[in-house]
């Protein structure tokens, strides 16, 4: 990504939060037959501070593929982000720009055995199914679950070096941050309420 200091985001916390809140990640591997990328749900590990360790696991035959653990590879979390028109500013500006939250994290994945697979796997899916009123599990029929997750393969990257961006126009004046939060606040082609709470909590007025 661009270096804009503005915009770095160096607190591994911060990072974490995103993991949490957007677990859709893309992996990107560049391999001897060229780059490949996949995309799969992901658990942030809660471990020791500093450390990053996330959980996923890719359909076979995609660890072939991506020739896991041979070499390091890139996941990237993509969090709330939009257009920002300069409609919103109120200043005479008249170029428009993209608010993001995201970051880019590498590693060389380690392979897990079956059993740890099934317990990622076990919960992943709990993960999800918790926040249900009638929440579904892998322990309603474990035998068939066990068939099935013999087509994956569990993979844990412990991070050892992010890049990580937060782009929410904090190059621009708290008026013009407050009229571009009210603007993805309403309800509109370019209505972004997930991105206007982040701008919210880069500002310092939002919930931790």
């Amino acid at each position: 990504m661009r270096h804009t200091p503005t915009y770095v985001l160096t607190d591994p916390d911060e990072v974490k939060r995103l993991i949490r809140e957007n677990p859709w990640a893309t992996i990107v591997s560049n391999t001897a037959t060229g780059l490949v990328a996949s995309h799969y749900p992901v658990v942030l590990e809660e471990t020791g501070p500093g450390v990053i360790s996330v959980v996923s696991h890719v359909g076979r035959p995609d660890e072939k593929l991506h020739e896991l653990g041979e070499h390091e590879l890139l996941m990237i979390i993509q969090g709330p982000h939009g257009y920002v028109s300069p409609s919103w500013y109120g200043n005479g500006e008249f170029v428009p720009t993209w608010n993001h939250v995201t970051a880019h994290l590498y590693g060389t994945p380690e392979i897990l055995g079956d059993a740890e697979n099934f317990e990622v796997l076990d919960d992943l899916v709990d993960h999800f199914e918790k926040q249900l009123p009638e929440p579904m599990s892998l322990d309603l029929d474990e035998q068939q679950a066990r068939r099935i997750a013999k087509g994956t393969v569990g993979i844990r990257l412990v991070v050892t070096r992010f890049d990580a961006r937060l782009k929410l126009s904090q190059n621009k004046t708290p008026e013009v941050v407050d009229r571009i939060v009210a603007a993805l606040e309403t309800e509109g082609p370019f209505s972004s309420p997930a991105l206007a709470s982040e701008m919210k909590r880069a500002r310092g007025d939002a919930p931790a």
